[in-house]
């Protein structure tokens, strides 16, 4: 895991998480870019405000689907570290 448990990930300008009704799908949307989300990619970004940090997104992950937090907190933190290395979180 390169990012501490402090970091506070955000949506990069432009970038936006929608529920596309053609794809039945989640999708993050960026200039000239599109993700699409499998369902834990989608309920992890779901929590991405600005406001809470990664240790935080973590714990309500964990508590929400009774899983051991050390690998959410391992899972999440790899999966932001990608969008955010593919420039759709801020560093």
């Amino acid at each position: 895991m390169d990012v501490a448990e402090e970091w506070v990930p955000r949506l990069r300008e432009g970038v936006r998480l929608r529920f596309d009704q053609v794809r039945g799908a989640w999708v993050l949307l960026a200039p000239e870019r599109l993700f699409m989300l499998d369902e834990p990619a989608a309920e992890i970004l779901r929590l991405v405000d600005g406001t809470r940090s990664l240790g935080t997104i973590a714990d309500e992950l964990a508590r929400r689907f009774t899983a051991p937090r050390a690998t959410i907190l391992a899972d999440t933190a790899a999966m932001l570290a990608e969008l955010r290395d593919k420039g759709a979180i801020a560093p």
